[in-house]
C-alpha cells in the first residue's frame, strides 16, 4: 500500500495530532489556495459579489441550535432574513443584481436552506418582479424593503406544476370599479406551496391569474395581492399549512381566492403587456403565451440562485468530508500504525473526483451568471436555455457530491450538527423548483436537436502518445465536443426514422439522445469554464492543481463515452489502454493538495469551528456545549 506524504503548507496535521480548531484567527491562507480563491470567487468583484454573505454566515446567529421544533425553525429562517435585510444598502438593488442574487444563495444555503429559500422569494421572486414590471417607480415599495411585509410569489397550482399554461386562478376585471375580483375556481387551481403562512409576520404575493375581460380569456397575468396583516389572512384569503416534507422545514401552504377584490393598480403591467383605457390588452409581445414567460422571466434569475445553492453547498460538504479525512485516522498496514483515512485511495479518489466537479461547477456557474447578466435582447433565448442547463447539470452534480461527503464521513456524518445530514435532502426541492430538472432539459434538448451546431466527430487527432494526448486538457476537451455531436446524430437519426405522422412517437424515438446530448452539453460548458479559468492562474502551483483537476475531470466525464469515440475513430486501442492509468496518476497527483484544494473555498472559520468533524473534533463536544 502507498501511503500519502503531506507537504507543510498542504497540511496543517502532523503525525498523530488532530487537526487544530479552526476560528476567525486562523492564519492567511498559502499562495496557491489564496490564488484559487481569487479564482473561484469572481476575482476582482469577489468583496461585492460575496463579502456581505460570507461575513454574515460568520454570524453566531447562524450556528447549528438542537431541539427546534418545526415551527420554531422556520421562524428563525424569517428572523435571519431581517437580519439580512439589515445588512443591506439597498434591497432594491440586490433586486436588480443576478449575481449578489445568486452569491446569496450560494453562502446561505450552506446554514439554512429555508433562508436561501425565503430571501430568493423576497428579494428575486416579488420585489424583482414588481421592479421589472414598474421601471418609472411609481409603486410604494418602502413596506417590502423594511421587511414590514413579506413578499412571496404564487404561479404553481396543485394541478398545474410545469404546466404554466394550464393555470386556472381568474382575475376578472369590474367595468364598474375598474379593478379585479380574484378567485379559485376549482380545488385544483388553489396556489401549490407557496410561503404564505402566518410564521414570518404580515405577507403579500404577486399571483398569476388568468385576466377575464367580459368573460373572455386573454391569457395570464401578474397581480399584486395582499395575504395577511397581523391578525391573520384577509378576507376572502384561505391559507393551509401542507404537511412536513424532507429537508429543512418551511411554511409551503395551499393558498386560495373566494372572489378577493384588486385595485387597478394591482395588475402589473410593463411594455410586453398593459390594459389600456379602453380594457384592451396591448403590449410589445402580441403572443399571450410571449407576454406571460416575459412577466415570470424571474424564474431565470432563480434557476442561477438555485444553481448556486447548488455549488455552495458541494463546496461546504467537501471541505467537511476531507478535513474528516485527514483528522480520523484508523489501523495502519503494519501493527500499531495509525494512518488517516485520507491515506487510502478508496477514501481520497472519491474526494478528488467530486472536487473536480465541485470546481468545475462553480467555473461554469461563475460563466453563466455573467453570460445572463450581459445578454442582449437577440441572444436572451440562448441565455435562458444555458441557465436552465446548468441548472439541472449543478443540481444534480451537487446531490451526488453531498451524498458522497456524507457516505464517506461514516455515521459521523449523519448527525446534522456535523454539518452534512441535510444537504442531500434540502437539494431536492433545488432539483424539482423553478422547472423540474428533467423538464427544462427536454425543453432544452427538444431545441437543439436541430438548432444547436456541434462539432464532427473524430474531425481531430493528437500527433503524441497515448499518455501525452491524455493529459492534452485541449484533447481531451475535443474528445467530449466529439461526444455531444454524437449524441445530437443519433437524436437526428430518430426523429427522421419515426412515422412522420405522430409527433409525440417522434419525440420519443429521439428524446433519450436528446438528453444525453444537452448532458454532454453541460459538461462541455463546464470544462470551457475550466479550462479558461486554469488558464488565468498565474501561481505556479495553483496553476498546475486547476490543470490536474481538470483533468481528472475531463477523463471522468468521457469514461462512459470511449466506445463510442473509438468507433467514431477519435480515439485508438493506445489512448484505451491507457485511460485507466491517466485518471490514477491525475488522482495520486493531486492527492497531497486535498487541504489547499479545500481551503480555497474560504469558507469563515466561524462555520467550520462550529462543526466537529470539520474542526477536530466529534459530537461529543456538542453534547459538552
Amino acid at each position: 500500500m502507498t501511503l500519502l506524504t503531506f507537504q507543510k503548507d498542504d497540511h496543517p496535521q502532523t503525525a498523530g495530532r488532530p487537526l487544530p480548531r479552526v476560528g476567525p484567527e486562523t492564519a492567511a491562507p498559502a499562495p496557491a489556495a489564496a490564488e484559487l480563491a481569487h479564482l473561484l470567487f469572481d476575482q476582482e468583484d469577489r468583496d461585492r459579489v460575496h463579502g456581505t454573505w460570507r461575513a454574515l454566515i460568520a454570524g453566531e446567529e447562524f450556528r447549528y441550535r438542537p431541539g427546534l421544533s418545526e415551527e420554531q425553525r422556520i421562524a428563525r429562517s424569517y428572523a435571519r432574513l431581517r437580519l439580512l435585510n439589515g445588512a443591506l444598502d439597498s434591497p432594491e438593488a440586490l433586486a436588480g443584481d443576478p449575481c449578489r442574487l445568486a452569491s446569496l444563495h450560494e453562502w446561505t444555503g450552506v446554514v439554512d436552506a429555508a433562508l436561501g429559500t425565503v430571501a430568493g422569494i423576497h428579494y428575486n421572486l416579488f420585489l424583482g418582479s414588481l421592479l421589472d414590471h414598474d421601471p418609472e417607480r411609481r409603486r410604494n415599495l418602502s413596506e417590502f424593503t423594511s421587511m414590514q411585509r413579506t413578499g412571496t410569489f404564487l404561479c404553481t397550482e396543485l394541478d398545474h406544476g410545469n404546466d404554466v399554461a394550464g393555470l386556472e386562478t381568474t382575475a376578472a376585471l369590474d367595468r364598474a370599479s375598474g379593478g379585479f375580483v380574484l378567485h379559485t375556481p376549482t380545488p385544483g387551481a388553489q396556489k401549490f406551496m407557496p410561503n404564505t403562512s402566518m410564521i414570518g409576520g404580515p405577507k403579500s404575493a404577486v399571483v398569476a391569474a388568468r385576466l377575464l375581460i367580459d368573460g373572455q380569456d386573454q391569457g395570464v397575468c401578474l397581480f399584486l395581492t395582499p395575504l395577511s396583516d397581523e391578525h391573520g389572512p384577509l378576507p376572502g384569503v384561505r391559507i393551509r399549512m401542507l404537511p412536513e416534507r424532507t429537508g429543512v422545514p418551511l411554511d409551503h401552504c395551499l393558498t386560495s381566492f373566494d372572489q378577493v377584490r384588486l385595485p387597478r393598480e394591482a395588475l402589473m403591467e410593463a411594455d410586453h403587456g398593459h390594459l389600456d383605457h379602453d380594457g384592451l390588452v396591448t403590449g410589445s409581445l402580441g403572443s399571450r403565451r410571449r407576454r406571460f414567460l416575459r412577466s415570470i422571466g424571474r424564474v431565470t434569475v432563480g434557476k442561477l440562485c438555485l444553481s448556486a445553492k447548488g455549488v455552495g453547498v458541494s463546496r461546504a460538504a467537501l471541505a467537511i468530508a476531507v478535513r474528516y479525512a485527514h483528522h480520523r485516522h484508523i489501523s495502519g498496514p503494519r501493527v500499531g500504525e495509525r494512518v488517516p483515512l485520507a491515506a487510502h485511495r478508496s477514501h481520497h479518489g472519491r474526494l478528488l473526483y467530486a472536487l473536480s466537479k465541485a470546481y468545475a461547477m462553480t467555473f461554469l456557474h461563475r460563466t453563466v451568471v455573467s453570460h445572463w447578466s450581459q445578454h442582449t435582447p437577440e441572444d436572451r433565448a440562448e441565455a435562458e436555455r444555458l441557465t436552465a442547463i446548468a441548472k439541472g447539470w449543478i443540481t444534480w452534480q451537487a446531490r451526488d457530491i453531498t451524498l458522497e461527503c456524507r457516505e464517506r464521513c461514516g455515521a459521523q456524518g449523519l448527525f446534522p450538527a456535523n454539518g452534512l445530514a441535510d444537504f442531500p435532502l434540502n437539494l431536492e426541492s433545488s432539483i424539482t423548483a423553478e422547472g423540474d430538472n428533467l423538464v427544462v432539459w427536454v425543453k432544452a434538448a427538444s431545441e437543439m436537436v436541430f438548432g444547436h451546431q456541434t462539432t464532427r466527430p473524430g474531425s481531430h487527432q493528437h500527433s503524441g502518445t497515448a499518455e501525452q494526448a491524455l493529459n492534452d486538457l485541449g484533447f481531451l476537451r475535443a474528445l467530449l465536443a466529439d461526444v455531444e455531436g454524437i449524441w445530437q446524430l443519433r437524436a437526428r437519426a430518430a426523429v427522421r426514422r419515426a412515422p412522420a405522422k405522430s409527433p409525440l412517437n417522434r419525440w420519443n424515438a429521439a428524446s433519450s439522445a436528446g438528453l444525453e446530448m444537452v448532458s454532454t452539453h453541460a459538461s462541455l460548458n463546464a470544462a470551457d469554464a475550466f479550462i479558461a479559468a486554469a488558464a488565468r492562474a498565474t501561481d505556479p502551483t495553483a496553476a498546475h492543481l486547476l490543470h490536474g483537476l481538470c483533468r481528472l475531470f475531463l477523463l471522468r466525464q468521457l469514461c462512459a463515452h470511449t466506445g463510442d469515440l473509438l468507433a467514431e475513430g477519435a480515439l485508438n486501442n493506445h489512448h484505451v489502454r491507457a485511460w485507466s492509468n491517466a485518471m490514477e496518476e491525475a488522482i495520486a497527483d493531486l492527492a497531497p493538495h486535498m487541504m489547499t484544494l479545500v481551503d480555497a473555498f474560504d469558507l469563515p472559520g466561524e462555520f467550520l469551528s462550529a462543526i466537529p468533524i470539520a474542526s477536530g473534533g466529534y459530537l461529543d463536544r456538542v453534547l459538552d456545549d
